[in-house]
């Protein structure tokens, strides 16, 4: 099953077919802040992802789209994610 890194990872990647998935896990930053529990062991993540799939949506639904694959991990411990979510064209990388 592996870390939720890891499966984030595999679920942006699979149902974005991202060109750039970066993700940090931040939780050591958040230890001891309300609504942690315990030791605060990948709750918290910083995920930049260009996706051609972002083309044409707005930010708040591009957004939505990672919340949405991510809900079972929202469900089971991930408790806040950082997103920036950018087109290819918006990245710089269209041309690569």
């Amino acid at each position: 099953m592996g870390s939720r890194a890891d499966r984030i990872k595999r679920k942006l990647q699979s149902a974005l077919e991202a060109s750039t998935l970066e993700i940090q896990d931040v939780s050591y930053q958040h230890a001891g802040h309300a609504g942690v529990k315990g030791d605060a062991n990948e709750t918290h993540f910083n995920i930049k992802v260009v996706s051609p799939k972002f083309t044409g949506q707005s930010l708040i639904k591009r957004h939505r789209m990672v919340y949405d694959l991510l809900a079972d991990e929202l469900k089971s411990g991930l408790h806040a994610v950082s997103i920036v979510a950018k087109t290819p064209e918006e990245s710089g990388y269209a041309n690569i």
